[in-house]
């Protein structure tokens, strides 16, 4: 049956690839975004389909908002300031693009009496968690930065708005989700480093972080099974792969899909890139894989197969 679902920060990128499975499978879709980071190309394959709708709102405009998700059947609120790094230069902008804008979205859907909210969530939410893989279940929750803080709030706000208003929720704590149209992170922080000097590559922290990473279509098929498979009033999940990779094997498989020979590692020392780092992450993803969802990709195929992504898409890399 075909659905009517509402995307808040469908232009970005995770979200964009939301909306094209979405529509894919036949629902009606209407895209909210203010074009802060989302891009309107990422969305250029559905201007034109009756089943597609973009608005241009800010989510920090509750008016508007309350009109845009009216007779929504499910809210994806995808729409986040993504950049941890920020927080630490401007302790505004996780409160307000975060937890703001959560807050901004429960309120229209309970005045519009929606039941049904999709949110992505983190893994700094766990902080530097003692226990690795993570699962759902660890605690206490510490996060270290305040864009794991921000992440851990709407949580707490979207749980209890789900007991207060009898909404449903389902909750993604997500490793690092790489792929087609990603804009920001280590892999396009390295590509675009070398452009400038194809000589050497500056490493934050000391390379040895070690991390996991997602594909970004493994992401999407992941969210949409647990939706699908799961019923409880709070359906928290997290998405990841079953392994990590380090900073330093990232820039080595960035520097050969290049093409690059004789580049020197640079590296700016200590073992946290910047401050609120998690330099150790993996989460457990037993939960999902016993509904029957399992990954397709490793952290070295979704690297690889990113790089090679963006480098054949010049106009999707910032610089």
């Amino acid at each position: 049956m075909k659905n009517r679902i509402v995307v808040t920060g469908g232009a970005g990128f995770i979200g964009s690839h939301i909306v094209d499975r979405l529509l894919s499978e036949g629902n009606e879709v209407i895209v909210l975004d203010n074009l802060s980071s989302g891009r309107m190309e990422f969305l250029g394959a559905h201007i034109g389909n009756s089943n597609f709708k973009f608005i241009k709102l800010d989510l920090l405009e509750p008016e508007n908002l309350k009109k845009a998700v009216k007779d929504a059947d499910m809210i994806f609120h995808i729409a986040a300031n993504p950049d941890v790094r920020l927080g630490a230069e401007d302790t505004n902008i996780h409160l307000e693009q975060n937890v703001i804008a959560t807050y901004n979205v429960l309120e229209a859907m309970r005045i519009n009496r929606l039941k049904n909210i999709v949110f992505t969530s983190t893994s700094t939410v766990y902080g530097e968690a003692a226990l690795i893989p993570t699962p759902e279940n660890y605690g206490p929750l510490v996060p270290i930065s305040l864009y794991g803080a921000s992440k851990l709030a709407c949580e707490a706000l979207i749980t209890s708005y789900c007991h207060t208003f009898d909404m449903n929720s389902w909750i993604f704590r997500f490793a690092n989700i790489v792929g087609d149209r990603g804009t920001h992170g280590i892999i396009v922080d390295f590509i675009n480093k070398l452009r400038n000097d194809p000589g050497a590559l500056e490493i934050l922290g000391d390379g040895k972080q070690s991390k996991s990473y997602l594909h970004v279509s493994d992401c999407v098929d992941s969210i949409l099974f647990a939706v699908g498979n799961s019923s409880d009033m709070a359906n928290i999940f997290n998405i990841g792969s079953n392994d990590t990779i380090s900073a330093r094997e990232i820039g080595e498989i960035v520097v050969e899909e290049m093409g690059l020979k004789d580049v020197k590692f640079n590296y700016t020392g200590g073992a946290r890139g910047w401050k609120g780092d998690v330099p150790r992450m993996m989460l457990s993803i037993d939960k999902l894989q016993a509904l029957g969802w399992k990954p397709s990709y490793n952290s070295r195929n979704s690297v690889c197969d990113t790089a090679r992504s963006l480098l054949s898409n010049d106009r999707y890399i910032l610089s």
